[in-house]
């Protein structure tokens, strides 16, 4: 506590500053924070509706508002540090300091908006409008924070405090301008694991393994409901407005009066709701309609309005029927979208149906296509470079091939016996030595000498299992819980350079050999280390996913290819960078495609 009133006694005698520039953390909330108290002064304000009391590593109680955004909004710190001039305020010590606390969150406090974003369809479009929208209204200084109740995908990423949550929603979050996306945006993941069964993921940690019929039977009727009302709500008193997205379509009436995903979260959040069509599909006006009318009255009212998303050529080639259509349903069409030639990951593997493969390069580079592939949009800043992407399904689609990735897997094990069974396993053994080799995640755990399987678990093979034996590793399934981190560090091949990256994974490798990367951790005597390498082999591994978005490793893996044209110099940025030139080219293109007064009308409840 003395550390933290020193620290505002120093931001009350510096004054009102705005956005810090020059702060090597900024912004370390969202884009354009005010950082003139970077410190609260009315910390601990113990008010339940912006904080709460956390358990320490001591057991002791710790008031925590590290949610809390209030004190980093301008008009919050120029009302205040006018009312710190006006009334002499000097130190923290000051007990009138603390009295500005009613007028300041009276002022400043209130409870946000929430519009949900549904899908005619899977793929229509819902993930792209939630980020186009988010990055409009952070455009607009609108402090707004996607959600999504309930997402099944093997895509997923880490947040700041070590959480797992969909990829999507922390790239919406990215959109949305915040730097630190949470569990509270996707509070529900499933991550599918077997024919049958999903790993239940809540609030960023494994809660249970549930098949269908005991998810929609004893979760969703139990906890289920009330984890999506106390998140949305959560997340309704710390941003204006959130922007909620649904899961497959609004109107699947067979599992309707058990679906927390659409029509029931924009109850619980009551929430507008605009319906996304994407015209690409044909029967576009047909979807529209058949959802509309299959969806009970009482949540029919909730819709405000209709996209018709990613049409090719002339949007206005579709205007008649977009005015028929409100005719018959009696809402308005808001946009008529253009399709956006942007670079962009996918939620999940929906996204590879009948994709053989990406990208225009030279260098082709084979990547398994593992029935259960997990976090393929690591392979996303791939497209930045001289490469094109193959889909591996049979050993003959990898003749010619000038690398081979094995990506991630929700089951290695049994994606490993898919390969053997197939005879990809043997043709990616005779490729040893002559192509370089990159092993992610599952991959990675592939690519060791043992995969010990036989610690029974559910959806596991009890058995211990030959890997491909490029290193010198075993790895052992089902004595351990899940590695869940955030990691930055070091390359200590090549030329090095930093590497960002971060580790979803079951199962423990023991390598006895050359790490690939040495990784930071915060008052360890000896750092950390991940992976393997053998330059000789050209065979490479890690557990760090997202590790070919910083430039170093990417550059370094591509240079075992021969000829290729390498983009990855000091002129590139990461792969951060180059999704924030394409959120706001995906912003443009909405914008300048939609009734933006009634889209305002409909996310501030006017409409």
């Amino acid at each position: 506590m003395d550390c933290i009133k020193k620290k505002v006694n120093e931001e009350i005698a510096a004054g009102w500053k705005g956005s810090d520039l020059s702060c090597e953390y900024h912004p370390c909330h969202f884009k354009g924070q005010d950082c003139t108290f970077c410190y609260c002064p009315f910390y601990p304000c113990e008010d339940e509706d912006l904080g709460s009391f956390i358990v320490g590593r001591r057991g002791e109680k710790i008031w925590s508002c590290t949610e809390c955004l209030l004190i980093h909004r301008t008009e919050a710190c120029r009302f205040l540090m006018s009312e710190v001039k006006r009334l002499g305020i000097e130190n923290a010590e000051d007990s009138r300091l603390r009295g500005l606390f009613p007028e300041f969150k009276r002022r400043f406090f209130k409870i946000g908006r929430a519009t949900m974003v549904v899908g005619a369809t899977s793929d229509a479009g819902k993930s792209v409008t939630v980020a186009a929208i988010c990055r409009i209204l952070m455009r607009r200084g609108v402090l707004c924070s996607p959600f999504k109740s309930q997402n099944m995908s093997l895509n997923s990423k880490v947040t700041r405090n070590g959480s797992e949550i969909a990829m999507i929603q922390t790239l919406q979050a990215q959109a949305a301008g915040l730097t630190a996306p949470d569990h509270h945006m996707n509070p529900i993941l499933l991550k599918p694991k077997a024919d049958t069964t999903s790993q239940v993921i809540v609030c960023g940690k494994p809660f249970a393994d549930y098949d269908v019929e005991h998810y929609y039977g004893e979760f969703v009727p139990g906890p289920g409901r009330e984890i999506v009302k106390e998140h949305v709500d959560f997340l309704k008193r710390h941003y204006d407005m959130v922007i909620m997205e649904g899961a497959g379509s609004p109107a699947e009436i067979n599992i309707y009066d058990k679906d927390i995903a659409n029509m029931r979260a924009a109850e619980i959040a009551d929430a507008n709701v605009i319906l996304v069509v994407n015209v690409e599909w044909g029967g576009s006006f047909a979807y529209a309609v058949g959802t509309v009318e299959l969806i009970p009255e009482e949540d029919r009212r909730r819709i405000k309005g209709i996209i018709l998303n990613n049409v090719r050529g002339d949007p206005e080639r579709m205007r008649s029927g977009a005015d028929r259509l409100e005719e018959v349903l009696g809402i308005p069409v808001i946009g008529i979208i253009p399709h956006a030639d942007v670079v962009l990951p996918s939620e999940d593997s929906e996204a590879l149906r009948g994709k053989t493969g990406s990208g225009e390069g030279n260098a082709v580079i084979g990547v398994v296509r593992f029935p259960r592939i997990a976090n393929f949009t690591d392979l996303d800043p791939l497209a930045l470079e001289d490469v094109r992407i193959r889909y591996v399904e049979s050993p003959a689609d990898l003749e010619g091939v000038d690398a081979v990735i094995l990506p991630g897997t929700k089951n290695t094990v049994r994606d490993y016996l898919w390969m053997v069974e197939r005879g990809i396993r043997d043709k990616v053994v005779s490729l040893k030595g002559k192509v370089p080799i990159l092993g992610i995640c599952g991959g990675y755990q592939m690519m060791g000498t043992v995969l010990d399987d036989s610690k029974a678990f559910e959806g596991g093979t009890s058995q211990v299992l030959d890997g491909l034996g490029f290193f010198d590793m075993d790895t052992v399934f089902g004595e351990y819980s899940k590695k869940i981190s955030n990691d930055t560090g070091r390359l200590l091949a090549g030329d090095g350079g930093t590497v960002t990256g971060y580790e979803l994974h079951m199962g423990m490798s023991e390598s006895r050999e050359k790490p690939l990367f040495e990784l930071d951790r915060m008052f360890a005597k000896v750092l950390p280390t991940d992976g393997s390498y053998r330059e000789e082999d050209m065979t490479f591994g890690t557990y760090l996913h997202g590790c070919l978005d910083t430039p170093a490793f990417r550059k370094y893996f591509l240079s075992f290819i021969k000829g290729i044209k390498t983009e990855s110099g000091s002129e590139v940025a990461d792969y951060t960078s180059v999704l924030e030139e394409n959120l706001d080219k995906l912003a443009d293109v909405f914008e300048a495609n939609m009734d933006i007064d009634r889209l305002m009308a409909i996310l501030e409840g006017r409409a």
